[in-house]
């Protein structure tokens, strides 16, 4: 099944973290182009992001693909959740398949993702066609 996932860095090495992290994942298809954009709210003063979005081939579920970029991020040295504050490695499941998920901690197609260039913008460079096809939710 196809996922999706959309990665951000904006401390420390951020293309060395983008690097590790896309070389850790199983099964990737293909990766997008990085972008570079200005953080979204969070504390001012904050380093522009790297972002892009890496299209897998996976038997993943959901939830393990949720846990996976958890520990990459933990092994990038992310510390605390500040809502939009800076990170050095940011993992976010936009889309699995068809599947749909309304956990608290996990919601897939990712509900933001229709209001973030950030992440449409790689991600139509990997699927136009999905991104047509799912449309705003």
């Amino acid at each position: 099944m196809r996922a999706y996932l959309g990665l951000g860095s904006n401390l420390g090495d951020s293309r060395a973290h983008l690097r590790a992290a896309v070389a850790a994942l199983p099964d990737v298809v293909a990766t997008s182009p990085v972008y570079e954009t200005e953080p979204l709210g969070g504390p001012p003063g904050q380093q522009p992001y790297l972002n892009l979005v890496v299209e897998l081939d996976t038997q993943l579920s959901p939830r393990q693909l949720l846990e996976l970029g958890r520990g990459l991020e933990e092994a990038a040295g992310r510390v605390g959740h500040e809502k939009d504050g800076p990170r050095t490695l940011d993992v976010d499941v936009l889309v699995v398949g068809d599947l749909t998920v309304r956990e608290p901690d996990l919601v897939v197609p990712h509900p933001r993702m229709w209001q973030r260039r950030f992440v449409l913008a790689p991600l139509a460079d990997l699927a136009a066609g999905e991104v047509r096809r799912l449309g705003p939710l």
